[in-house]
């Protein structure tokens, strides 16, 4: 009887001990499945927001084909999106910039001094890290009429795409970092359309004279670089290069904007914009006003500022 108490002991601890390890078994499994992992540096699906800006500018231009005066004090709006999607090997990047501003002169009154809208949406999937087989699409234009003035003379040079530009392409996506890519296609559709009829008919931005449209295919590249270096200053950079296989490949088309906002107090900001353009088909300057030229445009302002 002592022998059959002392095995049943033994039994019962061995059956308790093995019963100990399978739980703990079990809470550990349990754990790993809830805590996360310390190698998982996974971010957010989405990463978004934007900013509104009312400056009070001083401006410069120069050959600046969509109209305005070379120097001027202007009332200045930004309205700027963006939308960056990343999930496995998929990402998605769409930005959307809208410029408005109103200059006040003595010599010709009231009048609009800046208008553009510029969409860009970009799709990757990734082969390695930091490069990715994408597509782009891109719609840049205004929706005002525009104007240049030579000695006081205002003459209509643009309007609500009248020049638009239509973009297409296909090609790789490099990103060393969250804040940098760099996209190069060697097959690009480009469409330049001219939809004012006064416009199309002096077949301005390299239509036809009667045409309202016309397609370039060539090779494209754009850099993009959005860079948040803390809560008070901002920069956003961005260069697209184009060269046109039909007509010229060698004078490339330029389209270079940097904005760069400083938050001084909650709503108050000084800004500089600096914008450059050379279109090889906006052949609206020098002596004879049929030559093209690089376009600049910089503005410093100080205003309201607004961040989501």
């Amino acid at each position: 009887m002592k022998k059959l108490l002392f095995f049943a002991c033994v039994l019962s601890f061995y059956v308790s001990a093995a019963q100990d390890e399978t739980v703990k078994k079990l809470r550990t499994d349990s754990e790993r499945k809830i805590a996360k992992d310390a190698n998982d540096t996974s971010r957010k699906v989405w990463r978004k927001g934007g900013l509104y800006s009312l400056n009070l500018s001083q401006g410069s231009l120069s050959n600046w084909a969509a109209g305005g005066e070379d120097f001027s004090l202007a009332l200045n709006s930004l309205f700027s999106l963006y939308a960056f999607y990343k999930k496995d090997k998929h990402s998605w990047d769409n930005t959307f910039d809208f410029n408005l501003g109103y200059v006040k002169t003595t010599s010709l009154g009231s009048r609009k001094n800046d208008d553009r809208f510029d969409l860009l949406s970009k799709y990757g999937y990734a082969i390695s890290n930091k490069i990715s087989v994408s597509g782009l699409f891109n719609l840049r234009s205004q929706f005002f009429r525009g104007y240049t003035y030579t000695d006081n003379v205002k003459t209509f040079s643009s309007a609500f795409m009248a020049p638009g530009y239509l973009l297409l392409s296909a090609g790789l996506d490099y990103k060393p970092n969250k804040d940098l890519s760099i996209f190069f296609s060697p097959a690009t559709a480009r469409w330049v359309i001219v939809r004012d009829t006064a416009l199309a008919n002096k077949g301005l931005y390299g239509v036809t004279p009667g045409k309202k449209s016309i397609l370039e295919f060539g090779a494209f590249a754009s850099i993009n670089y959005f860079k948040e270096f803390n809560k008070v200053l901002t920069y956003k950079a961005r260069v697209d290069l184009f060269s046109n296989y039909r007509n010229n490949p060698q004078n490339v088309d330029l389209y270079m904007t940097n904005a760069l906002n400083v938050k001084i107090s909650k709503v108050l900001s000084a800004t500089w914009g600096l914008d450059l353009i050379y279109d090889d088909d906006a052949r609206l300057f020098g002596p004879n006003k049929n030559s093209p030229a690089l376009q600049v445009k910089s503005l410093v302002g100080v205003g309201l500022l607004v961040k989501f």
